[in-house]
């Protein structure tokens, strides 16, 4: 298996990371339509997947695995401020062929506001830095 970033949420859900633009490549082809998938608004992030296995993704294990998503963003390593991430479903994604590996499009998305200290306070049990 591709050597994402991994996490478990408070409830016991898998969330998987990529880690460079190969792995969010990796990640968006493996991901489900019904999977919840999330990225920051801003440029160079990981994607991150929140696995579903039979069960209800609920809004604490969204708000844990944003954490998750902002803690490894370009704009929070440069910018050390809340970060705002879009949350969507794997069939929102879509990929164009002039898009660059790791980038893709998304039809419909929310937004979600992480907060400073949310982040500075996540340690989360990290495994596959």
């Amino acid at each position: 298996m591709t050597n994402f970033r991994k996490f478990c949420t408070s409830s016991g859900k898998d969330v998987l990371s990529g880690k460079d633009k190969e792995t969010n490549e990796m990640l968006i082809e493996q991901t489900e339509d019904n999977s919840i998938v999330l990225h920051t608004k801003k440029p160079g992030s990981p994607f991150v997947e929140i696995k579903v296995k039979g069960g209800k993704i609920s809004k604490k294990d969204i708000e844990e695995a944003a954490i998750f998503c902002a803690k490894f963003s370009q704009d929070w390593k440069k910018n050390h401020k809340d970060v705002i991430i879009h949350v969507f479903k794997g069939k929102d994604i879509y990929k164009e062929k002039i898009m660059e590996e790791g980038t893709f499009g998304v039809k419909k998305f929310k937004e979600i506001k992480i907060k400073k200290e949310d982040i500075q306070k996540f340690e989360g049990g990290i495994k596959g830095r």
